[in-house]
């Protein structure tokens, strides 16, 4: 589990702000002094065009790793204008403003993936992963897993926690929201994935069982866990609390059910329900920091960018500031 970290960026001083502490993350995980150089060009060049062309610009950093690499993701998001062309918009030399107008086609080239999804009047979202060195291309994963997980405004850690196990032939996935906010609530999301991650071979439902016993100490947690069999093509669910979880196949949209109640305090039923997955499927779990009233027929295309990319949309646009949020995208990779 990582946490990301929000960066508001509406004027220039922020964007030098936001090169220096990307900086600093790519320091601690490793990166020599010339990967760490292409970190600080991207947030850069990211970080300048929020301040020139966008309105209430964010930049999220998180830590990644693969194959025992690390890695830096960078996501920038912003509500307007957009862009009606983006293959426009990507070539050198293009500017809507008095820059160089290298920024997009500097970022994609700099960047180890890229993937951008854009709507006139709406926003744009820009993502980047950037690695300490390079990944191998024949590693490639089955799964691809995008996460948002922050603090509501003035706390320092998050009350959500979430964590992943991902096999070739199941992955395993959890969302916690510890009761309240702050340490406490850390806590208690903490020792739900500590239980999750020790008992992965189980099923969802006494995987939350065993954690209900290891919460009593504790204020106490909604949690849901999602098993996904490529085999069976199934998502098997349980959940006890106010984590929602959402399969999206075929246009078609299955909201998942949790039953009420706090893990660790009052349980009255644990059951798991098992729903169909295709190949091309979307997961989305999520805390209730996120409004519910999300639809992703709003944003034509986006179901098919980056999980990552689709979290920090509806973070963008359904974060409901008063409370901690995790938002969990999953899909499977052909």
């Amino acid at each position: 589990m990582k946490e990301s970290l929000a960066l508001p960026i509406v004027e220039s001083s922020q964007a030098g702000e936001a090169r220096r502490t990307a900086l600093a993350l790519a320091t601690r995980l490793g990166f020599n002094e010339t990967e760490r150089g292409k970190v600080g060009l991207v947030v850069t060049e990211v970080a300048n065009n929020l301040v020139r062309h966008a309105r209430d610009g964010v930049l999220l950093l998180q830590a990644m790793e693969k194959d025992n690499i690390m890695g830096v993701e960078i996501l920038a998001l912003d509500k307007g204008p957009g862009m009606s062309n983006i293959s426009e918009c990507m070539g050198d030399g293009f500017s809507t403003a008095s820059g160089p107008g290298n920024g997009l086609g500097a970022i994609s080239r700099l960047s180890g993936f890229f993937d951008i999804h854009s709507i006139p009047d709406v926003g744009t979202a820009i993502l980047c992963h950037l690695w300490a060195s390079p990944i191998s291309a024949t590693n490639k994963e089955n799964f691809e897993l995008g996460v948002v997980c922050l603090p509501k405004a003035g706390e320092e850690v998050s009350g959500d926690a979430w964590a992943s196990i991902i096999h070739q032939e199941r992955t395993l996935l959890l969302v916690a929201d510890g009761l309240g906010h702050g340490l406490l609530a850390a806590e208690a999301s903490g020792e739900a994935v500590r239980v999750f991650t020790e008992n992965v071979h189980r099923s969802p439902k006494d995987i939350i069982a065993a954690a209900h016993g290891a919460l009593r100490s504790t204020r106490g947690a909604a949690v849901a866990i999602a098993e996904v069999n490529f085999a069976l093509q199934s998502v098997r669910y349980a959940g006890v609390g106010n984590i929602a979880g959402t399969v999206i196949c075929d246009a078609k949209r299955h909201n998942l059910v949790s039953y009420n109640g706090t893990v660790g305090h009052e349980v009255r039923k644990i059951q798991e329900f098992t729903y169909q997955w295709l190949i091309g499927g979307l997961l989305i779990m999520h805390s209730d920091g996120l409004g519910s009233q999300w639809r992703l027929e709003r944003y034509p295309g986006i179901i098919y960018r980056h999980p990552s990319l689709i979290a920090g949309v509806l973070y963008r646009d359904f974060n409901r500031v008063r409370d901690d949020i995790t938002i969990l995208v999953a899909r499977e990779v052909t």
